[in-house]
């Protein structure tokens, strides 16, 4: 006879397990501890095999039988239901091991060879904190244009337009390399394009030039550590970027042959560049390697002496200087663009000395070379104008 909720409800444990039968091979075994058990016996290939299905109350009677039912379909079919389960709970660790965390983990690990270690964390970090907390347990098949439209604007709600831009763009390619390793049919990212609103690009102001001589009075009168004068001195004197010299270490320097070589690792274009070390700049190495000269970097951080200078110290010292809003470090090279230009000296030098991208990169090279004497006294000029506008 069929059994009942009632008749399982007040179903008793014995001192052995029992069994209530039901139909079809369904029956729930009642184990001494009071735990019931839905169990589906079958036959195939000649011999007999129980199925365990679940615990009741947590699959009811009815889940039970649709749940034999269809164990007996498969049994029909020449199917072990119990082999059919493994098969899928082991398709589900497939599918778990290709979500978007994993490949983008994947692509990273790739791409990475290629990226500055500042790079590499900013990638790591943002979709750390903004894109796997809500996809990264998908499987990548799965997330939509929608899902990832969700994340971005998470992200420009709080102000953060750029990193949004940014997120899409490195989604995007962990799509791309989904679809060219068969593990993605396309790139959701691709309808994203202008969903987040491209912020304006303010570039560093470049100081005026009437307002230079005032500056570097105030620079002079600056009462912080020597080793942060000395930074501030040599950005204005090279138009390095700033964390070209913050993270530059003594083995760059030849103060022989005057010069300063950058290697490409470390520079936004991943080329070498050479910077020129005028009469003044030389100086100020010469004092600064007394200071720092038996040390890794030219900047250590005076917190943390394996480590180079932060990123915010040469701002904070302009901002001390009565600048803030006004001028920013990076502003140096803006500041050293627009004056000697004015001055007479032609685009391709600046630019070449500026470490802009050229597009031709034969042409890039033979001017690495070729322009080398002529910025060597365009620097040369630069740090006399400098240090005519101090003494003005």
């Amino acid at each position: 006879m069929p059994l009942t909720d009632a008749k399982i409800r007040n179903s008793k444990p014995a001192l052995k397990p029992s069994k209530l039968a039901d139909a079809h091979g369904l029956y729930l075994e009642v184990k001494p501890n009071g735990s019931k058990l839905w169990r589906y016996r079958y036959r195939i290939d000649g011999k007999e095999n129980v199925f365990a299905i679940g615990g009741y109350p947590t699959i009811s009677l009815l889940d039970a039988r649709t749940q034999r039912d269809e164990a007996r379909n498969l049994v029909k079919q020449g199917i072990n239901p119990a082999h059919n389960r493994k098969l899928k709970i082991d398709g589900q660790i497939v599918k778990n091991q290709i979500t978007f965390k994993v490949i983008t983990k994947e692509w990273i690990d790739k791409k990475k060879e290629g990226w500055s270690p500042y790079y590499l964390k900013q990638v790591e970090n943002f979709m750390e904190a903004d894109v796997f907390p809500f996809i990264g347990n998908l499987p990548i098949k799965l997330v939509s244009a929608a899902h990832l439209l969700g994340v971005l604007q998470r992200i420009e709600k709080r102000g953060a337009e750029t990193v949004a831009l940014l997120v899409r763009q490195w989604s995007s390619a962990v799509f791309r390399y989904a679809v060219s390793t068969l593990r993605a049919e396309y790139d959701p990212a691709v309808a994203l394009k202008g969903a987040i609103h491209r912020p304006k690009v303010v570039h560093n102001k470049p100081l005026p030039e009437r307002e230079i001589p005032a500056f570097l009075k105030s620079l002079e009168e600056y009462g912080g550590y020597r080793t942060t004068y000395l930074a501030m001195r040599l950005l204005m004197l090279t138009f390095v970027r700033t964390k070209e010299l913050r993270a530059s270490v003594w083995s760059e320097f030849d103060l022989d042959t005057k010069e300063w070589r950058i290697p490409a690792e470390r520079m936004k274009m991943r080329e070498l560049h050479i910077v020129p070390l005028s009469k003044q700049a030389l100086e100020l190495l010469n004092e600064l390697k007394a200071l720092t000269g038996g040390q890794h970097w030219l900047f250590p951080n005076y917190r943390r002496p394996s480590e180079c200078m932060t990123g915010t110290t040469l701002n904070r010292v302009i901002e001390r200087m009565g600048y803030q809003g006004k001028f920013s470090a990076h502003g140096f090279r803006s500041t050293a663009s627009t004056i000697l230009n004015e001055k007479g000296f032609r685009s391709d030098l600046i630019e070449r000395q500026l470490a802009h991208a050229d597009g031709n990169k034969v042409r890039a090279s033979y001017n690495q070379a070729e322009y080398l004497p002529e910025r060597r006294d365009m620097l040369q000029y630069w740090a006399d104008y400098l240090e005519l506008a101090l003494n003005a």
